[in-house]
């Protein structure tokens, strides 16, 4: 479900209820752990951790005004989505995720090319989204993203 909040804080204030809180400490983690030189904001109607047009002036191939995303979190009609394009671009990354995830989770890992699923709001892996937030720089993702660029 994308939203037209056009702020952080106004996105989670129009939840439901049961959704504030995992979606505020997802937020906040993510800010606090994420790589380097990205900027939090709104887009494509989600929470969005970015490469600023200061860094990466080319922004997003498909529509280059905006900047290029990297992170994206939403709350959806039957879980919560976190969306990281280096777990889709990079298969060490993907690979390292899916071999942790069952470490920090009582439930089945639910996921799709970048998109991780939580069903469960008391079974979010925090602590592994923190490590997650870690494992690629601002500087690898653009390298990947530009290389990706080249063979398609």
């Amino acid at each position: 479900m994308t939203s037209n909040a056009e702020t952080p804080e106004e996105y989670i204030a129009q939840l439901p209820d049961d959704r504030k809180e995992p979606i505020t400490k997802l937020h906040t983690l993510i800010k606090k752990h994420m790589p380097k030189g990205l900027e939090a904001g709104m887009g494509y109607g989600m929470l969005a951790y970015y490469v600023p047009k200061s860094i990466y002036p080319k922004g997003y191939h498909c529509k280059p005004f905006p900047p290029l995303p990297f992170i994206n979190l939403a709350s959806q009609k039957n879980f919560i989505a976190l969306y990281h394009s280096g777990i889709y671009a990079k298969k060490q990354l993907y690979d390292w995720f899916v071999s942790e995830y069952p470490k920090h989770c009582r439930y089945k890992l639910d996921m799709g090319k970048s998109c991780v699923r939580f069903k469960k709001m008391d079974d979010i892996p925090y602590k592994l989204i923190e490590e997650l937030m870690g494992k690629m720089s601002v500087e690898e993702w653009i390298t990947i993203y530009e290389n990706a660029l080249k063979t398609n």
